[in-house]
């Protein structure tokens, strides 16, 4: 597994790996027509040539590669967007291809990005998960997350999803 910064020209490729994640983790919580539907393909791809594109301050974008040098993986972090202050990053997206899903792919871009994130100056770091997808919440607790109690109810494409906090010392 190759863990490096993300690029431009790695917008059609990392936004192809957040659809086909949120395909197999969120089947069954979002309507089909939504998962499948042009709509999602079409938001990730502009979203993340924007990202990719102009990068925000203390931003950390990454991809993982496997062995044959497609991508697998992507982190975005930055700083928060709660009221937390300067020290505190966000992770805001980590996702794997469901391919990549037990191969480490997500534990090495968590690794690599909370390293950044340290040394960029954070103190602390959160992240926002769906209260129901036990398998995000097991995987960041095993990096060393854990709930700190903050929570939101909001509509995520047409659907009400309940959202909770995790937090972590860098």
């Amino acid at each position: 597994m190759n863990i490096r910064p993300a690029v431009p020209g790695d917008a059609a490729a990392v936004a192809a790996v957040h659809v086909a994640s949120w395909q197999g983790a969120y089947r069954g919580v979002f309507p089909d027509d939504v998962l499948d539907g042009p709509e999602l393909a079409v938001n990730r791809l502009r979203g993340w040539e924007r990202l990719l594109g102009e990068p925000g301050p203390r931003a950390v974008d990454l991809v993982a590669e496997d062995d044959g040098g497609q991508i697998v993986g992507l982190l975005h972090a930055g700083p928060t967007r709660d009221d937390d202050g300067p020290g505190t990053a966000e992770v805001v997206a980590i996702y794997t291809s469901p391919d990549a899903w037990g191969t480490g792919a997500g534990r090495e871009l968590m690794t690599a990005a909370l390293d950044l994130l340290g040394r960029a100056g954070y103190a602390d770091v959160t992240l926002w998960v769906l209260d129901s997808n036990d398998r995000a919440r097991r995987f960041y607790e095993r990096a060393g997350f854990a709930a700190d109690g903050g929570s939101k109810e909001e509509a995520l494409r047409g659907t009400p999803v309940r959202e909770v906090r995790y937090r972590r010392a860098l």
